[in-house]
């Protein structure tokens, strides 16, 4: 702020509230008719001087609280404003996985007075953040129409999911007058919503919505090529296929199965190195047991059998000798 506490102050009460009807040399009030905290945005934004600032407190010698008095007239000719347009900046990502850094410094180089962010996915359809830049917006618009308001985002992409939407949004922003800034992309620069930028707001609705389609359909491309390569995706198997076989062996010596729990580690993930809890044990008993009903195949592999020095070989155990010694050394050419 280029002015003193006081100075600004004074500059403020130059003009007439258009919020609260306080006069020109008064500070403005409250609904219950007392001397309000701070002064109305539709006053201070007049000030150019004062016009980036989110608020401007009303002086001790005020006396905020106390019973509104009226101050004397000023016949003071306001200064000339200045035509600098006051841009409010949005940055929003889908995850927190996600950086809002690039944004962020993209718009403070864009010299945005406010900017609001938020990490929530597009298809949650309220997003506060937007919500209240857009407030903000309309609010400095109306308190100063001749001076140009710019929603300034760092892509089009972050305001909205699918064409309806971004349609709604610029019919809201046409509404009230307010501009729109792209920072990227090869639509990039300012769009005012009237006269025919209102045509280019309903173009960047249906490349919104395209470029949606196709980002859909490469994702769905994708899962089906992992798919057919055996990976459908999801988090890791928090009991994998040889802890189950163990589990199941342990279970059938009559083991507990919270102990069981306990002998089991977790290999892979955000838990890897813990052991798997009993409930997730329990299911997984039971995902196989009903695997193995369905399919017919037994539930653990079938048990080894040792045999001891001087008892004579089964039948297969026999045919599988002779295959082995039918088959040619590996290094017989060679000798």
């Amino acid at each position: 702020m280029d002015l003193t506490p006081d100075q600004a102050a004074i500059a403020v009460e130059r003009h007439d509230c258009a919020k609260c009807d306080a006069p020109a040399g008064s500070a403005c009030r409250t609904r219950g008719g007392k001397t309000a905290a701070k002064y109305h945005t539709p006053r201070f934004v007049l000030v150019p001087a004062l016009r980036e600032e989110l608020e401007i407190l009303v002086p001790a010698d005020r006396h905020p609280g106390r019973a509104w008095k009226q101050g004397p007239a000023l016949a003071i000719v306001p200064a000339p404003r200045t035509e600098q347009p006051i841009r409010i900046g949005y940055a929003r990502t889908s995850t927190a996985r996600q950086e809002l850094a690039s944004q962020l410094e993209a718009l403070h180089r864009a010299e945005c007075h406010k900017i609001f962010k938020e990490q929530i996915s597009t298809r949650v359809k309220v997003r506060p953040e937007l919500e209240k830049a857009l407030a903000l917006a309309h609010q400095f618009k109306e308190a100063a129409p001749q001076t140009s308001v710019i929603l300034t985002v760092h892509e089009m992409k972050r305001l909205a999911r699918n064409a309806a939407e971004l349609m709604t949004l610029s019919a809201g922003l046409q509404a009230g007058g307010i501009q729109l800034e792209l920072l990227t992309g090869p639509l990039t620069g300012i769009y005012d919503p009237n006269g025919m930028g209102a045509m280019f707001f309903a173009v960047l609705a249906v490349g919104a919505q395209l470029d949606r389609n196709y980002i859909r359909e490469k994702t769905l491309e994708g899962q089906v090529i992992a798919a057919s390569k055996g990976n459908h995706g999801g988090r890791p198997k928090v009991i994998d296929d040889d802890m189950l076989t163990f589990a199941v062996a342990l279970k059938d010596k009559g083991i507990p199965v919270p102990d069981i729990a306990k002998k089991l580690t977790i290999k892979v993930g955000k838990n890897a190195g813990t052991n798997p809890s009993v409930a997730s044990l329990y299911r997984a008993l039971a995902e196989a047991e009903a695997a193995s009903v369905d399919d017919g195949l037994p539930l653990r592999p079938k048990a080894a059998r040792i045999r001891r020095p001087g008892e004579p070989l089964t039948a297969e155990e026999i045919d599988l000798r002779e295959r082995l010694q039918a088959q040619p050394h590996p290094n017989a050419e060679r000798r």
